[in-house]
């Protein structure tokens, strides 16, 4: 066989695999035709461990994978670094400093060895190592043709190495994210406040039904907590390594639910440029948190319920169904059973739905839980603001958040907090938290000559007429030290707030 056969014959079988293994079997297979050959490997050379890195390997003296790190002597380092060049012919196991360290790793006290080294743009990559089992057995010929395939084998390291670099990148990346997913849920999904006091029943019921693969269904107003409450849930089931899937139904148009959900084929519409997965396939060995299901329009209704029978869905323009391994939590702030008894919410998707409720309750409910919650959103607004300084509650502060009814909830306590932290801010460290814009009830004597002889007025009337005769007294103006607000003891937003629960003109309108 001529060079040129010999070298297109040896590229085939080198280039042919993307598996560096498979590429060494058929290497090792052509090679045996032209010369002695036991065994043959890949290494590269590693400085800062001064060591032999093994990247592939096979042999037929059955002999065992060595370790992939086999350390070399000193001297074999020196040899290395000085930048050998070409085809290595080795006839003696301890001919070398470093064949000697590679044939007492390999359990061999005889042997010969072709030793390629590899380049690639002048740049020493790694070498390509053949062997036999015995002293003495290579000639000049061997080298030369060994030689011939240096390109090829330079190609196929550079591969492997770049490969194997992206699969450790990929490695270190996922790792990053598993912590980064951990830290999240540390900071924002492992401290339920209340789970002692107000939440006490709640975290109950979650204790029981986490562990489990049942259908739940949160229900509660509006900022109560239904979404950290699904986290809990999700993070303490065997699928807490599983994705968790947010989504609220309420905030998807009506025709990209199906795409959204169930995913598409390409081609399924104008636009449809691929294929893309819906939230159920990726929520697939997981947990799908579906919030405001009480939004779904009808039709979603029926496609929802045949997903929760089926454990299948179809994307849109498929043909096939697509098997889903998903646990389902569902959450609305709406009555279903009056939607049910008035036609807007299907009753077989209800009883589906309905298999173990949680009621989370409100917060004018569970009010021992504020001092508790003030604290925790202080603490945590005090870190995602980067604030300056962390101020003190002032006396009667907690007293005037427990009188308040927080038709808001948890979420509008939280706004309270950060509101009055940025106004802290501004006012300086020695200014206290006070929290005065509250809207509380007004408890104070109603004030002379405002409604004498209707002893029964309302109290919406009785602040509806004292906040009128506040602005008669400032000639109407709301704002300023002469303002209504001022006289009134009350910031001018909560004023204006007030003024408009109770339809009280200002500004323009006035």
């Amino acid at each position: 066989m001529d060079d040129m056969t010999f070298f297109h014959e040896g590229t085939l079988r080198i280039c042919g695999s993307l598996d560096i293994d498979e590429v060494l079997q058929d290497c090792y297979a052509f090679l045996k035709q032209f010369m002695p050959v036991n065994g043959i490997l890949m290494s590269i050379y590693e400085s800062e461990i001064s060591a032999v890195r093994i990247i592939a390997f096979m042999n037929d003296l059955g002999i065992r994978y060595p370790e992939p790190i086999i350390p070399i002597s000193a001297e074999a380092c020196r040899l290395i670094e000085s930048g050998a060049d070409g085809v290595e012919i080795v006839n003696h196991a301890r001919a070398t400093p470093a064949s000697r360290d590679v044939s007492m790793a390999l359990g061999l006290t005889e042997m010969s060895s072709l030793i390629l080294h590899l380049k690639v743009r002048e740049e020493m990559i790694g070498v390509v190592g053949v062997f036999v089992g015995e002293n003495n057995r290579y000639q000049e010929s061997h080298g030369r043709l060994l030689e011939l395939l240096h390109d090829p084998c330079a190609i196929a390291m550079s591969n492997t190495l770049r490969y194997q670099e992206v699969l450790r990148l990929k490695e270190i990346l996922r790792d990053d994210n598993r912590y980064l997913h951990r830290e999240l849920h540390r900071i924002s999904g492992d401290e339920i406040i209340g789970a002692n006091f107000g939440l006490r029943e709640v975290m109950e019921m979650v204790r029981q039904v986490a562990p489990l693969e049942s259908l739940v269904l949160l229900l509660g107003e509006t900022g109560v907590g239904k979404e950290v409450i699904s986290s809990t849930l999700h993070y303490s089931s065997s699928r807490r390594d599983g994705p968790f899937i947010k989504v609220n139904c309420g905030a998807i148009p009506e025709n990209l639910l199906d795409s959204e959900l169930f995913g598409h084929e390409k081609g399924a519409f104008t636009g449809a440029i691929a294929r893309r997965r819906g939230l159920f396939e990726r929520a697939d060995n997981g947990t799908l948190f579906l919030d405001e299901i009480g939004e779904l329009p009808p039709s979603a209704q029926v496609r929802l319920l045949r997903v929760l029978q089926t454990r299948e869905i179809e994307r849109v323009g498929g043909t096939k169904p697509v098997a889903v391994d998903v646990r389902v939590i569902a959450a609305t702030h709406r009555n279903l059973e009056a939607m049910v008894r008035n036609g807007d919410f299907r009753e077989d998707l209800w009883f589906r739905l309905n298999v173990f409720p949680i009621t989370i309750p409100p917060l004018r409910y569970r009010k021992a839980d504020i001092p508790a919650l003030v604290s925790h959103f202080i603490e945590r607004k005090i870190r995602e603001m980067k604030l300056r300084f962390r101020p003190t509650l002032s006396p009667g502060a907690l007293e005037r958040l427990r009188h308040y009814d927080w038709p808001g909830n948890v979420r509008e306590l939280e706004n309270a907090v950060e509101r009055e932290l940025i106004r802290s801010q501004v006012n300086g460290p020695d200014v206290s938290l006070a929290f005065r814009d509250v809207d509380i009830p007004d408890t104070s004597p109603e004030p002379s000559g405002i409604s004498e002889g209707k002893k029964t007025a309302s109290l919406a009337d009785v602040n509806r007429r004292h906040i009128r005769s506040a602005l008669e007294m400032t000639g109407g103006k709301v704002q300023g030290e002469d303002g209504a607000a001022a006289l009134l003891g009350v910031h001018p937003s909560t004023l204006r707030h007030r003024m408009r629960k109770l339809g009280i003109p200002f500004g323009r309108k006035r």
